[in-house]
């Protein structure tokens, strides 16, 4: 008995290993930490209950009988990050580059079926150099399985993934598929095809960072959420993202305690311009209307026309998105109704409520949006917000013109409050271009064609420049001064907190995708 408790302590010792220590000395070097390190760190103290580290692999060929490492490249179980209950695999660089492995995909299933029957979040630490040729088919049908149980588990328990070095092929569909995806800059990247096989097919030369790093995804395609300088930093922000959400689709967010006081704000007094056709920063709205330093943001550096992130108002985690008057105006595009669409998808699917902070002059015109579908891709924002059953509350800070108007969470798609700040502008376009349009021959047939024009142009600013057109007709609830606008929004998600809505009963709907 006591033999056989000293060969399983030898392995277990040999297991915390890894593949090698000259391997793991030399990802210090690049300050990358080990699988092992990024779990220890990642989870409270002490809290980490490893399952499946004697797994080695079942292969034979190609000498593959002799290399066998206990745990098989990847480290599997369950812990705590401030005391709730998450489940992570991380896998291991140093063991066959990380590779996918029959029994590798078999311990990650293992874990994300475990998440599934508990409710608890499933958090992957991606390393891999891919599926492991060895074992041909086996390691393939390995990926579909966790490809199928990121599907299942969509909606149900929240779904992070990290990439912590490289993530290629077959493999960058898992995280694709997951709620958010975090990228480390310089050490990770992510491709379907890697640049060898891009020089040979398109004879393109480009590197691993240029072609699937994480400035690459996380400004260019929208692959990656958030990016950090190193592991410490990405870990940090997966904790911190876990801080906002419930542990299932069953359970609401945690809410913090807290105190209410003089929730006035008279800093929101000063921010919108007098001119309209100045921007500001949607940023200082946002600061000044939640909690302190509660905001954490989501896409920060893709389609910066409109941002999106989570923060607390009155100790609620609640989803913002709102227009960014400082980029393009604020406009909506192909690109920003795509990241705003998604962020409110995963805000419902886990019962954190919406606020919806609107300057919008309409939609970005042009071949190059209307060519690359901004009619399917507004539509699937539209759609979000439409079908989303959470407290949604929109304020107009300033502009609402067009369709643009409709879409960011109107009255008319389901929105439980909407507000209105004395300098917002509610019509089908600004008064200018409406002006050209209603007044064309009037305009033209005056003897100051200028001069009449701003006549004009006054005269329907007057009528529809201002919320109290749309306020009249009970498309706003209440038009309400900048520095009310945190007190307003506290009791607002105060009253809608056991909101509950009635669905028709379908499998489910068919988002223009």
């Amino acid at each position: 008995m006591s033999q056989n408790l000293d060969k399983l302590k030898n392995k277990i010792a040999e297991a915390h290993k890894g593949g090698g220590e000259k391997r793991i000395a030399k990802q210090h070097e690049k300050k990358k930490l080990t699988a092992r390190e990024r779990v220890n760190y990642l989870l409270d103290e002490n809290s980490f209950e490893e399952i499946g580290i004697l797994v080695t692999h079942r292969t034979t060929d190609f000498g593959m009988d002799k290399q066998k490492y206990y745990g098989d490249g990847v480290i599997t179980g369950y812990g705590t990050i401030n005391g709730r209950l998450v489940y992570v695999f991380a896998q291991d660089f140093t063991v066959f580059g990380g590779s996918l492995s029959e029994t590798h995909a078999e311990k990650i299933c293992k874990i994300m079926d475990m998440a599934v029957k508990v409710g608890a979040p499933v958090i992957g630490l991606n390393d891999s150099g891919g599926a492991r040729i060895q074992e041909g088919v086996k390691s393939l049908g390995g990926y579909a399985d966790i490809f199928h149980r990121n599907v299942k588990a969509s909606g149900v328990i929240p779904q992070i993934s990290a990439i912590m070095g490289p993530c290629a092929g077959g493999a960058v569909y898992s995280p694709a598929m997951t709620d958010f995806t975090l990228m480390v800059e310089d050490t990770s990247y992510m491709f379907v095809t890697g640049p060898n096989v891009v020089k040979t097919v398109t004879n393109e030369e480009v590197t691993s960072e240029e072609l699937g790093g994480a400035s690459t995804h996380s400004t260019k395609s929208g692959v990656t959420h958030i990016t950090a300088a190193n592991d410490i930093i990405c870990l940090e922000n997966i904790k911190q993202l876990i801080s906002y959400m419930p542990q299932n689709n069953q359970t609401p967010p945690e809410k913090l305690e807290y105190i209410l006081g003089d929730e006035h704000r008279e800093v929101l007094e000063s921010i919108v311009p007098d001119n309209s056709h100045k921007p500001y920063d949607m940023h200082e709205v946002i600061k000044g209307i939640i909690d302190d330093d509660s905001f954490f943001e989501i896409h920060k550096d893709y389609a910066d026309n409109i941002i999106v992130g989570f923060s607390r108002i009155g100790g609620r985690s609640v989803g913002i998105i709102a227009n960014q008057p400082m980029s393009l105006a604020g406009v909506l595009d192909v690109d920003s109704s795509k990241k705003a669409a998604r962020f409110t998808r995963f805000c419902d699917c886990f019962n954190i409520p919406l606020l919806v902070l609107v300057d919008v002059p309409g939609f970005l015109p042009g071949t190059d949006q209307e060519w690359n579908g901004i009619i399917l891709h507004g539509a699937k924002l539209l759609y979000a917000l439409s079908e989303a059953t959470v407290p949604k509350v929109t304020v107009i800070t300033r502009k609402a013109y067009g369709g643009a108007y409709d879409v960011m969470n109107s009255k008319h798609i389901g929105a439980d409050f909407n507000f209105a700040w004395p300098t917002a502008e509610i019509a089908v376009m600004g008064a200018k271009g409406a002006s050209e349009i209603i007044f064309r021959k009037e305009i033209a047939d005056a003897e100051d064609p200028e001069k009449k024009l701003a006549e004009k142009e006054a005269e329907y600013a007057e009528k529809f420049a201002t919320p109290f057109e749309a306020a009249q007709r009970g498309f706003i609830d209440e038009v309400i001064m900048p520095k009310d606008t945190r007190r307003k929004l506290i009791k607002a998600f105060s009253a809608l907190e056991n909101k509950h809505v009635l669905r028709p009963n379908r499998k489910h709907g068919n988002i223009p995708l």
